[in-house]
């Protein structure tokens, strides 16, 4: 059975209301986010695509693009919940699948698929792509955090690549960080990209488990996997040039227009 990438997409956003169908830059939110997919499926090899939808109009679209479609409960909480429904009603369930939000079209088709890979190669249960901040980007995250302390997760890992910890906080804490900063290099700070691949017998579990009490906390569901003892693969990456992880608000949307007519349209399509 082929690997799959899910992209959830829900019409009922309480900040910005059908936002898979809203325009950036002259394309849909849904093409640019399953452009994504589709390229990193083709990267990967031996993996399909799908929209997970509760609306008709999205669905509507989707197939105008030629993907494939399920309709899942409007009562799913999660695109982590719909993407675990998807795939369970495969004829098949697939080993791996990806979990790839209808709200972030910046990530790099090549992330997706190197999570696919790591999962297939490795002995991790979940895989999450991370990449190291140097110190003028910790200082933007500081000066970012006071103003909103919940935006933007930061990762301790183990030399093997293995997830200790995320947190909205920013760890770790740095004693002689002065000293850090003349020596040259990155700081030691790991931001998280939020994007996942699981096996299908981590996924099931986490659909079926309760949240974590330091899940609950953080507002960090890849906790409730940490708490329970599930292996987490981080994945380093390059620091992406698009700073925007997700599309929440008119705002984000003036945003994303005016990241792609500095930096240039990522659309891999």
């Amino acid at each position: 059975m082929p690997d799959l990438i899910v992209v959830p997409a829900r019409y009922a956003s309480t900040r910005l209301p059908g936002k898979p169908l809203l325009s950036i830059a002259g394309r849909t939110l849904l093409e640019r986010v399953t452009a994504v997919a589709r390229a990193a499926a083709r990267q990967a090899g031996d993996c399909d695509v799908v929209v997970a939808t509760d609306d008709a109009r999205i669905a509507d679209h989707a197939r105008d693009l030629g993907l494939d479609v399920v309709m899942t409960a409007a009562e799913l909480d999660s695109g982590t919940a719909r993407a675990c429904a998807t795939a369970r009603g495969r004829a098949v369930p697939p080993a791996i699948v990806v979990n790839l939000q209808g709200d972030a079209p910046f990530i790099p088709p090549a992330v997706v698929a190197t999570l696919i890979e790591t999962l297939r190669g490795g002995g991790a249960d979940v895989a999450t792509p991370v990449y190291q901040l140097d110190w003028d980007r910790l200082d933007r995250l500081r000066a970012h955090k006071a103003d909103a302390p919940f935006s933007g997760t930061t990762c301790v890992r183990g030399a093997d690549g293995r997830a200790l910890w995320f947190s909205k906080a920013i760890i770790p804490a740095i004693r002689d960080e002065a000293a850090l900063r003349a020596a040259g290099g990155r700081s030691p700070v790991w931001q998280h990209l939020g994007l996942y691949g699981y096996r299908m017998t981590a996924l099931e579990w986490f659909a079926a488990a309760g949240p974590g009490a330091y899940e609950k906390l953080e507002g960090l569901e890849q906790l409730r996997f940490l708490e329970s003892g599930w292996t987490i693969a981080t994945v380093e990456v390059e620091t992406p040039d698009h700073a925007l992880s997700g599309i929440d608000t008119p705002a984000d949307l003036a945003l994303a227009e005016a990241a792609i007519a500095r930096l240039g349209d990522p659309f891999p399509g």
